[in-house]
């Protein structure tokens, strides 16, 4: 039997041999392993109807070190086994049109949940400490991680003059816009299931050269921690064919808010001055809608005399 079958063998060896609880585990986790491989082992055992301590014994009956070792056997077995159209057919597929939308906020809902229950909060700020003191601050993200990089650089483009977007569509080009990075200098890179080889070996390049490495990723087991100094660990809904970027968005907007409690002066002054160039090159005064008394005014610079 594969590698990807692997925790199941193990379940069925030693199912008659568990106790009356872990086999209500047992049977969850090959019914759900999509969903199991990324909850908390208090989580589990609440949806189980067992205690934590029970799910933890369990992981460590079937030859687990414990829950995490478990838990990354799990997600391993998700990764490897189902593609997008099976994620798609496990996700979605025993639900009506009309409970889509629910289904999928609420999904959307849980990872967040996830994602603050699990949030290293030191990660985060030591994240901040090397975001305010690094020379030049580097964003990567590919294929679906893009628009994450782009709001990004966006916002700390507000708050420093030194942040630069890698945009590219090879490897060759990353290098040469990360020619200069060095031991001042930071990188953040985002990567989700599937994970991008080009984003990986830019954090490897940046990490060589010394520069301090942020990481946004989906697990402590992602390929993406292996250079990385300071991981972000967000949930993205791996049983779909769409990736929920939802928690690491919100991740990225707490990046944002404590920076810009750090840097208020700058925020203000930033603001101040994009405001009188708005004003001076007219770059909203055509293209904007006004709200007058409940009345949608739109502004059209071809119909105004």
């Amino acid at each position: 039997m594969g590698k990807t079958n692997e925790v199941i063998k193990k379940i069925n060896e030693k199912y008659e041999k568990l106790s009356k609880g872990q086999k209500k585990l047992a049977d969850y986790i090959i019914k759900n392993y999509d969903k199991a491989a990324f909850l908390t082992a208090a989580k589990l055992g609440g949806l189980v109807g067992v205690s934590e301590s029970t799910v933890v014994r369990f992981a460590m009956n079937l030859g687990y070190q414990g829950y995490p070792d478990f838990q990354k056997a799990l997600e391993e077995m998700v990764r490897n086994k189902l593609n997008s159209i099976q994620r798609m057919e496990v996700a979605y597929g025993r639900i009506s049109q009309s409970e889509i939308l629910s289904t999928v906020l609420q999904s959307d809902a849980e990872k967040i949940k996830l994602t603050l229950e699990n949030m290293d909060e030191m990660a985060f700020e030591t994240a901040i400490d090397i975001l305010l003191n690094a020379r030049h601050i580097y964003v990567l993200g590919i294929r679906s991680c893009m628009p994450l990089a782009n709001f990004l650089s966006f916002y700390l483009n507000m708050l420093f003059d030194n942040v630069h977007l890698i945009q590219t569509s090879s490897a060759s080009e990353i290098f040469e816009q990360m020619i200069r990075i060095g031991e001042e200098d930071a990188i953040i890179g985002i990567s989700f299931p599937r994970y991008s080889m080009r984003t990986l070996k830019a954090m490897e390049f940046a990490n060589n050269r010394n520069a301090k490495v942020i990481t946004l990723t989906d697990s402590i087991h992602s390929p993406m921690n292996l250079y990385s100094s300071c991981n972000l660990i967000a949930r993205s809904d791996m049983a779909s064919i769409v990736d929920s970027l939802v928690a690491p968005l919100s991740v990225i907007n707490a990046l944002v808010v404590a920076l810009c409690m750090k840097k208020q002066k700058e925020v203000v002054n930033t603001l101040e001055t994009l405001e009188k160039i708005w004003d001076e090159y007219q770059v909203y005064s055509n293209d904007e809608i006004n709200v007058v008394e409940d009345k949608i005014i739109l502004k059209d610079p071809y119909l105004e005399n």
